[in-house]
């Protein structure tokens, strides 16, 4: 596979250029003096290139200022499907603010990723203002057209969330040399509601189409890893969707299906869309190269496009379960993790009876007994037990007895576990798996529903159906919104998908209660119920279970209101760092 190697120069000439003043008087070496760039297909190429690193690093990956990825915290945290768990209350808590709902306009995920989106933005700017009417001598060439093309979608992808997450940003869609913007609804020269500028993206998509590549065909990876058509048209038709315009979308999605330059996995590689034994297969319509690139080297450009310190973030909380017996280690190869990440019994209970042990749900979750008694251990005394054994002794489980595993419940998050093969260049927290944007699985889902929104039953059950059935299921013989939703969360859990679904469709009864109720799940054997908590068991009773939850309530005993309020937290806060610095923008309702 060809890989998008990311200019070192490029990257210079383009960054240079936005330095602080101070800087631009510093000679820098592997830079292009600015008035020199933008000359040749080689330097729009490379401009596209830097666009393409800058998404890499700044949503996608992790760009050092921070321990997580802004894009699956931005997206996925505020969710009523998973829990911010971590070691204890106040652990990774810039995630648990957003998931309990308690969140203000400093919180550092909301900042960092608004600021990022809008430096991407920048990018893409750079390359459509400099190339849209083609080379200074010479004029267009097919290189300079498709190069702005890939820009123009990239950047409508960016307001696709930034106008979801936010509402009215400013539209920045050339790079500004004075001035500061205005929300887009509020702009003197050209105002935009939101749904004006979610409309901005859908054309912006359809003006793109005629000049970006296609797709070969399945096994085509180039095809997989940068902006082209199949990605245009999916995300013009989720774009109109949101939209509730069902007939646009039906049409721009059915293009994506109709091309055939896509598929689904066999369920039994469906675990392979998460880690890098999937990285470009024929289910990706579009993800960022994470590529190693020993030009680059460790900390000169590669950990910061990967997700260094996601394994800490999101693996499982090692330290909590006896010394030396942690069921992910032979998983993993040895990553150890803080436990951020936490099922909801609901969710894993509802998944269970839908799927059974289906590819799809072994991909995903696993039940902590399932982990505790079933797995491979490193230690070879345990490795030797028999699963009843195991069940029996006290060299494996839950050891804490203060926090047991705080946010979890009797499910564990398996999806994003980083596997040894994702993160074998530089050690075991930082994996170099692609980075998902879209799948097709997704695509079939969102046509799939407005198929149904539009009145075509038929239309909507036969893709639904499509995705049970690559899962081992049963095609249901009827098919309304609430299965489409239902799968919908079991397929796509934990790649954005969920927060902005149930928006959108007003499903916010659970994360109204966010916070109220968070567990800890226990180990018996390690850790009696103590008098006056009212445990839940795994199984339904103490006799046939090893495992049990207690709910806390630290946040409101804490004195935090929390949980979602209608009317506020269905935008992001702008963040108090930009809003310092520009008294042009107006903060969202009810934020101060």
């Amino acid at each position: 596979m060809k890989k998008i190697v990311y200019s070192i120069l490029a990257i210079g000439a383009l960054f240079t250029a936005v330095s602080c003043e101070k800087n631009l008087d510093i000679p820098q070496k592997g830079v292009t003096a600015i008035e020199n760039f933008y000359k040749t297909d080689a330097d729009a190429e490379s401009a596209m290139a830097a666009a393409y690193a800058r998404f890499a690093t700044r949503v996608t990956g992790q760009d050092g200022s921070s321990i997580y990825t802004d894009y699956k915290a931005a997206l996925n945290n505020c969710g009523d499907d998973m829990y911010a768990a971590g070691s204890n209350f106040g652990d990774n808590d810039f995630m648990a603010q957003l998931d309990e709902f308690r969140l203000d306009s400093g919180n550092q995920v909301v900042d960092h990723f608004y600021s990022n989106l809008f430096q991407v933005n920048y990018a893409c700017n750079l390359v459509i203002d400099n190339f849209k009417d083609g080379l200074p001598e010479g004029g267009p060439t097919a290189t300079t057209k498709r190069v702005v093309a890939e820009a123009r979608v990239l950047r409508a992808y960016l307001y696709f969330l930034l106008t979801n997450l936010w509402g009215t940003p400013p539209l920045i869609d050339h790079v500004i040399s004075e001035g500061l913007p205005y929300n887009c609804d509020k702009d003197p020269d050209n105002p935009m509601s939101h749904d004006d500028l979610l409309k901005w993206v859908a054309n912006e998509c359809e003006a793109a189409i005629p000049d970006l590549d296609e797709r070969k065909s399945t096994t085509d990876k180039d095809g997989a890893v940068k902006v082209t058509k199949g990605f245009a048209w999916a995300l013009q038709g989720k774009t109109l969707l949101f939209l509730k315009d069902y007939s646009g979308a039906k049409t721009a999605l059915k293009k994506v299906i109709d091309s055939g330059k896509y598929a689904l996995v066999p369920g039994d590689k469906y675990w392979q869309n998460f880690h890098a034994e999937g990285d470009a297969n024929e289910e990706k319509v579009f993800e960022l190269n994470i590529e190693y690139n020993s030009a680059l080297g460790a900390w000169g450009g590669q950990i910061q496009r990967s997700t260094w310190m996601e394994a800490n973030i999101w693996n499982w909380r090692s330290d909590h379960f006896v010394a030396g017996a942690s069921p992910q280690a032979k998983y993993t190869g040895g990553v150890d993790g803080w436990g951020g990440l936490g099922v909801p019994k609901w969710f894993g209970d509802e998944f269970f009876e839908n799927d059974g042990h289906s590819p799809r749900f072994d991909a995903t979750l696993v039940t902590i007994s399932d982990a505790v008694y079933n797995w491979e251990y490193n230690d070879p005394a345990i490795a030797a037990m028999t699963p009843a054994q195991r069940e029996a002794s006290d060299l494996v489980g839950i050891a804490d007895p203060q926090d047991g595993l705080y946010g979890q419940s009797f499910y564990l998050p398996l999806k994003q576990l980083v596997r040894a093969t994702d993160a074998d260049k530089y050690g075991n927290n930082v994996r170099i798996n692609n980075g998902v944007i879209m799948r097709y699985a997704e695509v079939l889902l969102l046509y799939a529903e407005a198929a149904l929104q539009s009145g075509d039953a038929a239309e909507g059950a036969k893709y639904v159906n499509m995705i049970r059935e690559r899962a081992g299921l049963a095609p249901l013989a009827s098919v309304g919104m609430n299965e489409l939703k239902k799968e919908k969360s079991y397929e796509l859990w934990l790649e954005g998908s969920r927060w902005l679904d149930i928006l959108r469709w007003g499903d916010t009864d659970r994360v109204k209660q966010a916070g109220s109720a968070v567990p800890k799940l226990f180990d018996k054997i390690h850790r009696a119920p103590k008098s006056g908590e009212s445990p839940i068991w795994e199984n339904g009773s103490e006799a046939n279970s090893r495992f049990y939850m207690v709910l806390t309530h630290e946040a409101k005993d804490k004195g935090y209101t929390v949980g979602f309020v209608a009317g506020k937290h269905e935008l992001f806060p702008f963040p108090k760092s930009v809003m310092d610095k520009n008294p042009n923008l107006v903060q969202n309702p009810n934020w101060d």
